[in-house]
């Protein structure tokens, strides 16, 4: 029942000063009973839990949420700051969904923007570890609260705030996880998982959602998942856009089409350099598109310059790592939109084997071997004999395309004879 005043007037005497600076000269560890049950290679990746480091490391447990929400929903941090307690309730059955709001393009019907946001159209998809994420953040704050609520997330000095933990606070605190990671992995012998330093400066909290759209669009049908994910459509066909505004998504989305693009032309010419022989019907035109790879190597920067790469239909190559080939693509030729009409872009989830749009490379039929070794290795004496049978002749298809490669491989100085 002491009052406060009176506590801290005792806290500053002399006597309770020297007792801190011995604690402060001879720290002792305090572990709590709280079971370590995190394994990393199947032992704990800590004995025990410290009384002294528990704020600390609640505020790296809040930081990795963050980063895990940001990074693989596409979200921006305005959106993932602005969840609250209950965004992701669990479905009867299929997929978790994430019911936020949007900010950066909310407006009113006057055309005024509305930082207040709006409720998203489309719901975010949720996977296991972002809805993981989620259910650890809604322990931690007040039902209905924000997932990131400033006072909740102020372990270390327990301050009171209004709102949500501020940009320039998870800056900071993204660099502190990043260290505290690295010294982690330092400590139980893995260095080679250690956060390298960056170049380009801090990661900051918009690198995350750009990095996802990175990986997302380099994939075969990754522009229409992307489009999908990040709240936005632009038709295969048409080519036109749906959604709010003519800026944003849209110019990320052509950015990283065109700069994957960029990526397959210098990838090529700079094997064609080196000797790699390339073969099928598009070969030639082929060694004609990665001949300009280096004009735009590191070039695209802004969506004008991607839109200029784009509208170049004789640099339209495309690969396709699934079905081992690349794309060069031609409307009137390609049979992936036989059925649906001439598109502006290839469906690379559909080649058929017998487009003319199709070439390879060296390193596709050593591929394709590779992959043969296998299928015929599991279709060994313990598998039974009908799909035994399927990898077999599965196998032996991979090997004649890797042969027909051969025998029709073209070289650049071929090519230029």
């Amino acid at each position: 029942g002491a009052p406060t005043k009176q506590i801290d007037n005792v806290l500053r005497t002399k006597k309770i000063r020297a007792l801190k600076q011995y604690l402060d000269s001879n720290p002792g560890s305090c572990p709590m009973s709280v079971p370590v049950t995190g394994r990393v290679e199947g032992k704990p990746w800590k004995q025990a839990l410290d009384f002294t480091e528990a704020a600390s490391l609640m505020r790296h447990l809040g930081t990795a949420a963050f980063i895990v929400m940001s990074y693989l929903t596409g979200m921006r941090p305005q959106e993932v700051l602005g969840l609250r307690t209950g965004c992701c309730p669990d479905p009867d059955s299929g997929q978790h969904l994430i019911n936020g709001h949007i900010y950066k393009t909310a407006t009113d019907e006057n055309g005024n923007h509305r930082s207040e946001g709006e409720l998203r159209d489309v719901p975010w998809v949720a996977i296991t570890p972002v809805v993981n994420a989620i259910r650890v953040l809604e322990r931690i704050v007040d039902d209905g609260a924000l997932l990131f609520d400033g006072t909740s997330h102020d372990f270390i000095n327990r301050r009171k705030f209004t709102g949500s933990v501020t940009f320039s606070a998870w800056r900071e605190r993204i660099e502190d996880f990043a260290a505290w990671a690295s010294g982690l992995a330092t400590d139980l012998g893995r260095p080679h998982e250690t956060v390298p330093s960056d170049p380009h400066g801090a990661i900051g909290t918009e690198r995350f959602r750009r990095t996802l759209a990175w990986h997302i669009a380099r994939r075969p049908g990754g522009l229409v998942a992307l489009a999908i994910q990040y709240g936005h459509l632009r038709t295969a066909i048409s080519g036109g856009y749906a959604s709010r505004s003519r800026d944003g998504i849209h110019d990320l989305l052509d950015i990283e089409t065109a700069r994957a693009t960029a990526d397959t032309l210098a990838t090529l010419h700079d094997d064609l350099a080196e000797g790699v022989g390339i073969s099928g019907p598009a070969a030639r035109r082929a060694i004609h598109a990665a001949s300009h790879g280096p004009t735009f190597a590191g070039t695209i920067l802004s969506a004008r310059a991607a839109r200029d790469l784009l509208e170049n239909p004789s640099l339209a190559i495309h690969d396709n790592p699934k079905a081992y080939l690349m794309c060069v693509y031609n409307q009137e030729k390609a049979l992936c939109h036989r059925l649906a009409g001439q598109q502006k872009a290839p469906s690379l989830d559909r080649c058929q084997p017998t487009c003319a749009n199709i070439t390879r490379t060296d390193h596709h039929a050593a591929q394709l071997t590779a992959l043969a070794d296998v299928l015929e290795k599991q279709a060994g004496a313990l598998t039974p004999a009908p799909m035994g049978k399927r990898l077999q002749a599965r196998a032996e298809r991979l090997r004649a395309l890797a042969e027909n490669h051969h025998r029709g491989r073209l070289t650049l100085a071929e090519a230029s004879a």
